[in-house]
Parts: structure tokens; C-alpha cells; sequence
């Protein structure tokens, strides 16, 4: 027990003990991973069975209370996904592909904005597959302000309104953007994906809502590699991705259609899948994916 004797000097110790302030140590966050890899994640290009999950306690959480947006719209979005909506400036274009302006990627998903006809933007699907022929697969991550939590071909995005994925010369700015975002997706090293190694087969022209608030009106490059990889998914990005041959693609459509598990697809993968896919992946196997290539097309969907 600690006395304090009345007198000016305890008196005085005695108030400045009980004004001050000691902060807390400092609370240490764990981070944990739920995965069919071991770690660290191997290469699996050879096995249609492969799955990668990720564990939402990986997702990096925002508050508005620490958002650098201060008072901006949807304070309470992702992060990350917030983060990508004000800064990614997308490519705007016509309906003949020509670039007439840029808009941030949060303007061109606003539903009520593409409903102007003024949003309408250049995008890319890649379909990777390994060298058994199999395509990668992914399911968006909760946090996608877009479609969260359907299933979709290997990688969707956007080329950017930057120089390098501007370039029209042999869609060189597309395959650019579709190479960077491989690695921000799915960690795929630029290495295992070079740019001469995307094959452009065509464009569509395509318009879908998500939900009442959100939607895609895109002209939409779809790109086919065929490539070993190694792949490390990004949690902010990707929930989960595997390898599918024919026949278990054509069972995720089954399910899809019956509504069984709540199995989603994304609109535009569909698409592909009901207009072009299982004709492209002869092709994939031939080796002959050039002989069907038609960049001079916008098919409207």
C-alpha cells in the first residue's frame, strides 16, 4: 500500500497523478488465412481440382471516422474498392470504340449515370488457361462494389486514362491493363503473362445493372492466353479461383441456371459463355485461336 503524508509536496504529487494520462498499449491485430493451398502457394497449372480461398479477415476495413475522403460519397465502401472508384479514371467511349473522354470508375457504375447514355467505357476480359486447357475461374470478393460474389472468367477490368494503356496500336493498351491487373487480382507475375502473349479474339458492346444502385455499360475486349501461371489471389479482389475443363463449366452453368448454392455468374461472362466460348476453346486446343480472331467486330449484346 502506498501512503502519501499531507504535505504541499504529496499534495502536489497527489494532483499531478490524477490529471495525467497514460496511453494504452497498443492493440495488436492477427491476421489469419483459410486456404486448400499450403503456404507458401504453390504453382498449379496441371490440376482441374485446384482451389484458392482467401479469409475476409484478410480485407482491409475502413470506418469513416480514419477515411482520408473525408464527408465523400459511400464513406462506408471497402477501402480498397473505395480507393479504386474516386482514383481509376476509366476510358470513355463511343459505340464505335473511340475514345471521347475519361470519368472516375465510381460515375461510370452509377446506374443512374449510364442510364444517361453517357457513360459507356472501354473494358477487358481475360480467359486464361493452363496448358491442359482448362480456364481459370474467380469469385469476386465480398467487398466488389459490383457484382460481389459472382463467378466470372479469370480476370474483368478496365484500362485506365493513362499512356501506356491508351495505346491502340495492336490493342497494346488493353493487353497493358489486362497484365496489370492479372498481378493486382490474382498475383500473377508479369513474367508468366507477357503482353505479346494475349490474343485479342473480339469487342462487345454490353449493358447490365448489379443492384438498384450500380451497373456496367462497357465495350468489353476479350482477350485468351494460354499459360502456365503461378497464382496468388488478392483477398481485396478475388474470394476464391479454380481451374474448370468443359464439363464442370457447363455444371456452374447448371447450377447457376437452377439457382442451386446461390451460384451466381457475372452478365458478362455469360455472354461469352452462351455467344462465343465452347466454339473459342476448340480453337484453344488446336492451337489455332488466331484463325478466329476478329478485333474488326462489335458484337451488341
Amino acid at each position: 500500500m502506498l501512503m502519501l503524508l499531507n504535505t504541499p509536496y504529496a499534495l502536489s504529487l497527489s494532483r499531478s497523478l490524477a490529471s495525467s494520462s497514460f496511453p494504452s498499449p497498443p492493440t495488436r491485430r492477427l491476421l489469419s488465412i483459410s486456404s486448400t493451398f499450403a503456404l507458401p502457394p504453390p504453382r498449379f497449372p496441371h490440376s482441374s481440382l485446384v482451389s484458392s480461398r482467401v479469409s475476409p479477415s484478410f480485407r482491409t476495413q475502413a470506418s469513416a471516422a480514419t477515411s482520408t475522403m473525408g464527408d465523400a460519397p459511400d464513406v462506408g465502401m471497402d477501402a480498397v474498392q473505395r480507393r479504386l472508384m474516386f482514383e481509376d479514371e476509366c476510358i470513355l467511349v463511343d459505340e464505335s470504340d473511340n475514345v471521347v473522354g475519361h470519368e472516375s470508375k465510381y460515375n461510370c457504375h452509377l446506374w443512374e449515370k449510364i442510364l444517361t447514355g453517357k457513360m459507356l467505357h472501354r473494358a477487358f476480359s481475360v480467359f486464361l488457361f493452363n496448358t491442359k486447357y482448362e480456364l481459370l475461374l474467380q469469385q469476386r470478393s465480398a467487398t466488389k462494389v459490383t457484382f460481389p460474389l459472382v463467378w466470372t472468367n479469370t480476370c474483368c477490368s478496365h484500362p485506365l486514362y493513362r499512356e501506356s494503356e491508351l495505346i491502340s496500336e495492336n490493342h497494346l493498351g488493353v493487353r497493358n491493363a489486362a497484365q496489370r491487373k492479372l498481378l493486382d487480382e490474382l498475383g500473377i507475375p508479369a513474367e508468366d503473362v507477357p503482353v505479346d502473349q494475349f490474343v485479342p479474339l473480339s469487342r462487345m458492346l454490353y449493358k447490365a445493372p448489379s443492384d438498384g444502385k450500380w451497373g456496367e455499360h462497357e465495350l468489353d475486349y476479350l482477350l485468351f492466353i494460354v499459360r502456365d501461371v503461378n497464382v496468388h489471389p488478392n483477398p481485396d479482389e478475388v474470394a476464391e479461383a479454380k481451374y474448370v475443363n468443359r464439363d464442370q463449366l457447363k455444371e456452374l452453368l447448371r447450377k447457376a441456371d437452377a439457382g442451386e448454392d446461390g451460384l451466381k455468374l457475372s452478365p458478362w461472362f455469360r455472354l461469352v459463355v452462351d455467344n462465343f466460348l465452347f466454339k473459342w476453346w476448340d480453337h484453344v486446343e488446336k492451337g489455332t485461336l488466331k484463325e478466329v480472331s476478329d478485333m474488326e467486330t462489335i458484337h451488341k449484346l
